[in-house]
């Protein structure tokens, strides 16, 4: 085409508004293409049965009055609102040189959303000169009338552009969330994270809502000596090594048979039923670094199909009772983050692939190494230091940070 030619066509923004139909995009599309009009950009969005569609077309100067005229006519004809806009070469070139941008994704959630907490978020994206390109709700329908005690809201963000200041952004979206009750995750929007393929998860307080030892202590009758060490070792004021040798010290002579009856009566968390099932369903590795006991990783890797678990081992002597020892080295922070790099290696995964969940202290190295490493309930120094968090809803949260939609989940997304 000669600079003559370019001369004679121009942009036109074509945008539909009204009650959406079956074959409505159908019909305008029909119009274009009687014309030859090329389209440079089309997008479409639904909400509660109306359209919104917007279609940049470029067509030839002597036919641009015809097109404009003929979809009128089309627009009556299906009962919508039809407008146009002339989009010189200049604006257009722009328009294509906002490609070359960063793209970010944002993904809030709660138990609801309001528009207080959009609002919110939309100021942290506009403080750091971002521009929101798309939005779209992950999370099903809501009905007004039938309860429903697992009812959850999720909107992602598409966002073009470099924040001003990334660390800056992550304080003002922790202040939010915080402020407001909704959790909330940035990521750059690339292949990795479309394409994750391991996450590790932390077992106790994060797959189960308790600690396992715990459990054995209160069995032991030292239950309230023992939480509180826990406490302070997930809080990060104690070092975790030396606390579990004491923690693991005061189970001695306990009967290991015990272990058992508690492994039985776990209380899983909320969403975890969910969250495992499409997890498998879509292919990927699972595994369980924790600090807690393999007897009770063991129990749930049986549950879930799940393919790697790494704990901590409890001697027992031959009366099958606790000698208050372990086997092993201890699986403590920094372990973890190893054996997720390890997990990696072995099965061929890029450590951008990898997901990592967990709420201690003990879990923050795991989270740092991970390509996504999300708080999950987490102690505030874990909050503090996250880059995503988990705090209102349950473990299948995780899910929508990885962009799965309710709709496409099928029976294994019911909530």
């Amino acid at each position: 085409m000669n600079s003559k030619d370019k001369l004679q066509e121009e942009q036109i923004l074509v945008r539909v508004t009204g009650q959406d139909r079956p074959g409505l995009t159908a019909s305008i599309m029909g119009t274009l293409a009687k014309y030859g009009a090329r389209v440079l950009d089309i997008g479409q969005a639904d909400i509660h049965s109306t359209l919104s569609l917007g279609i940049l077309i470029r067509t030839n100067e002597d036919n641009s009055g015809k097109v404009m005229k003929d979809l009128l006519f089309k627009a009556t004809e299906l009962g919508v609102n039809i407008g146009f806009s002339p989009i010189t070469d200049d604006e257009y070139e722009d328009w294509v040189n906002q490609q070359g941008k960063n793209r970010y994704i944002l993904t809030i959630i709660g138990r609801s959303l309001s528009a207080e907490n959009i609002e919110a978020t939309a100021e942290v994206i506009a403080s750091q000169g971002m521009n929101i390109d798309s939005i779209v709700r992950l999370t099903g329908r809501q009905s007004i009338k039938r309860e429903n005690n697992n009812v959850r809201a999720c909107i992602e963000f598409s966002l073009r552009g470099t924040p001003e200041d990334y660390v800056q952004m992550q304080a003002g979206l922790m202040k939010m969330s915080q402020e407001q009750g909704i959790d909330f995750s940035l990521q750059k929007d690339n292949m990795y994270r479309r394409m994750r393929r391991l996450i590790c998860f932390d077992m106790d307080s994060t797959l189960i809502q308790t600690e396992c030892i715990d459990e054995l202590a209160k069995k032991a009758g030292v239950g309230d000596k023992v939480k509180e060490i826990t406490e302070r070792a997930m809080r990060g004021e104690i070092d975790f090594k030396e606390s579990f040798k004491e923690r693991v010290a005061l189970l001695k002579g306990l009967d290991a048979s015990v272990m058992q009856e508690i492994a039985e009566n776990l209380p899983i968390t909320e969403g975890v039923d969910r969250l495992m099932t499409v997890l498998k369903n879509c292919g990927y590795k699972i595994a369980i670094l924790s600090g807690g006991f393999t007897f009770f990783g063991e129990y749930l890797q049986r549950m879930y199909n799940i393919d790697y678990v790494y704990a901590n081992e409890l001697e027992i002597d031959e009366n099958n009772k606790l000698t208050g020892n372990f086997v092993g080295d201890i699986v403590d922070g920094r372990r973890k983050a190893e054996l997720l790099k390890l997990i990696a290696q072995v099965e061929k995964v890029n450590l951008e692939q990898t997901i990592a969940v967990g709420d201690g202290a003990n879990d923050l190295s795991m989270l740092a190494e991970a390509g996504l490493g999300i708080a999950f309930h987490a102690k505030p120094r874990v909050r503090e230091t996250a880059e995503q968090t988990i705090n209102t809803i349950g473990l299948d949260g995780v899910l929508y940070f990885l962009g799965f939609k309710d709709s496409y989940l099928g029976e294994a997304g019911k909530l």
